[in-house]
């Protein structure tokens, strides 16, 4: 086969010679088989130099949309650090130019997006390529979210009545640090494709979550000693606010890294119930175990009881026996307050219910709900209202699965 550099007019007289003679001697059949042969080289050669000028405009392609993500990434960064030092330092100009400068990064977001719906109508990506532009997409999302919380920052910083106290000023630095560094390492490991680093980072982030409690109790305590005006405490509030969402950012970065190099998908949540009543002797407990037979896979369940009580009653291990629950040698447990469990908790689901006034301090981003079932049971006893009782947990566990996990919970 004839070499892509080798010109098309050569073709014809280098078969020519191999044949012995002109390429219009021979037999007919000599002829013929040899008009075939130099097509087909013909087709081939041209086949060939498309292909590689397709894989250079493709690789092309595919270099100028990772060096504007990079782009972007960077400026998303450096925006964030001028909004923390603008805020600690007071620095109303680098407030104000850290806002504008927020708009040139949007305008570069909508041109990497623009970039990467052309690269799918030109190559029609499939397998890698294709995750890789899709992830992109996703990307940028979060790139444009990162900037808006530099820009709130700046603004909060605008409107700081006093300078922030040296407590909370060391707090927030020690945060912002913490922060900015776990997303450096997200966007280097898309940079790089490493879905190790991706996942040493997400690591990270889920230790940053102690970080921030403290940060958080420490501006409290501010505002309880009337040291701050309130205008300012829900200021640096917010500011919290969107260092804790940096780090959320920094972590779908890290599963888009993963999904880019790999092709794994994000692994569906498993929540954590904690199902609680008055002595876990029957609803909380009937909770837990509906709950484990019916959504193995969707969850981890626990119950417990606010008073403790040594042994279940016989009629309620017969009843869930008879519906084929073993208890075994399991007994009711009585509920233990304590703050750093329940900050592990998705959903407290009460049979009880407010136990706020029973609990020092309610972790923020634990989901609290009621279920009171006294009509449920209302005049019913013995079995019938084991019946009722498991009937009506049955149904609520079902509703709340699927609020969480979807139809597909299991």
């Amino acid at each position: 086969m004839p070499s892509p550099g080798l010109p098309i007019d050569g073709v014809l007289g280098a078969m020519a010679r191999e044949g012995g003679g002109d390429a219009s001697g021979g037999s007919g059949c000599e002829r013929r088989e040899r008009n075939t042969t130099l097509k087909r080289l013909v087709v081939s050669w041209k086949g060939q130099a498309k292909m590689s000028h397709y894989e250079k405009r493709l690789e092309e392609d595919l270099r100028r949309i990772m060096a504007t993500v990079k782009e972007v990434g960077s400026k998303v960064e450096a925006a964030l650090e001028m909004s923390l030092r603008a805020l600690l330092r007071r620095d109303r100009h680098l407030a104000s130019a850290t806002i504008l400068g927020d708009l040139p990064i949007n305008r570069q977001v909508r041109s990497c997006d623009k970039m990467c719906h052309v690269f799918v109508a030109r190559h029609l990506p499939s397998a890698g390529h294709l995750r890789f532009v899709s992830s992109v997409l996703r990307l940028n999302v979060g790139l444009e979210r990162l900037g808006d919380y530099a820009v709130t920052i700046s603004r909060e910083a605008l409107q700081l009545e006093r300078e922030v106290p040296p407590l909370v000023a060391r707090d927030i630095e020690l945060l912002s640090e913490q922060a900015l560094q776990i997303l450096g390492q997200a966007l280097d490991s898309f940079y790089e494709k490493s879905p190790d680093l991706a996942r040493g980072t997400k690591g990270l982030a889920s230790h940053l979550q102690v970080t921030f409690d403290k940060v958080f109790q420490d501006l409290l305590e501010e505002g309880v000693r009337h040291e701050m005006p309130i205008k300012d405490l829900f200021a640096l509030m917010g500011v919290l606010s969107r260092l804790n969402r940096v780090k959320a950012q920094a972590k779908n970065i890290c599963e888009e890294t993963i999904f880019t190099a790999t092709g794994e998908t994000k692994a569906p949540k498993v929540y954590r119930l904690l199902f609680l009543d008055e002595t876990n002797e029957c609803q909380s407990k009937m909770a837990e175990l509906a709950a484990r037979k019916a959504y193995p896979c969707s969850g981890k369940y626990a119950s417990a009881g606010w008073s403790e009580v040594s042994a279940f009653s016989l009629g309620f291990v017969e009843f869930m026996n008879g519906v084929g629950i073993e208890l075994g040698d399991e007994g009711p447990r009585r509920f233990e307050p304590d703050f750093r469990e329940l900050s592990k908790l998705h959903v407290l689901v009460s049979f009880c219910g407010d136990v706020r006034p029973r609990l020092s301090k309610l972790p923020y981003e634990l989901a609290v709900v009621e279920w009171d079932l006294e009509e449920v049971v209302k005049g019913l006893e013995g079995r019938e209202r084991f019946a009722a009782l498991y009937k009506e947990i049955s149904y609520r566990v079902r509703e709340l699965m699927e609020t969480l996990r979807g139809e597909e919970a299991s």
